[in-house]
């Protein structure tokens, strides 16, 4: 799959979603994902459910090597409950077990190489079989994100 086809799914399969796509700035060419049903939401107070990232950040994230041409990295926000039935540890363990995956990868379901540890799973672009296998983590994320809102609490728990 496409990075346009996974937002067309995500915006055509959830309500109130927005999604931000900086054009420049560090951000820039990376899409993330909001609940914002009212479309106002202070971006710069709010947390996405997930992300799209195309580059490395030297010195923060570069494991995934997003410097190839034509890769990107889905990232999304589950519960511990969901990260550990995917992997078999809670987050907390994610360090002890970090040398376990090729973060470099394609096409399989991960721990985030720098978010593990606050339950984010990413996939380096996923094919449309893998796409199946992360449907149901981006249904949970947004069910989330929607709680968070209903409590009025926009930034992440």
């Amino acid at each position: 799959m496409d990075q346009d086809a996974i937002i067309q799914y995500t915006t055509d399969t959830f309500t109130g979603v927005k999604v931000l796509r900086p054009a420049d700035g560090p951000g820039a060419g990376d899409t993330f994902f909001y609940y914002d049903p009212q479309q106002n939401i202070d971006l710069t107070h709010s947390f996405p459910f997930a992300t799209m990232v195309t580059k490395d950040y030297a010195g923060f994230d570069t494991t995934s090597h997003l410097d190839r041409p034509g890769v990107f990295r889905l990232n999304i926000g589950v519960s511990r409950g969901a990260f550990q039935t995917l992997f078999g540890y809670l987050p907390t363990a994610f360090s002890a077990k970090s040398a376990e995956y090729d973060f470099a990868a394609l096409d399989r379901l991960l721990p985030h190489p720098t978010y593990a540890v606050q339950s984010w799973v990413c996939a380096l672009n996923p094919s449309a079989v893998t796409f199946e296998t992360v449907k149901p983590l981006l249904a949970e994320a947004y069910s989330r994100a929607v709680s968070r809102h209903e409590r009025g609490q926009t930034t992440r728990d």
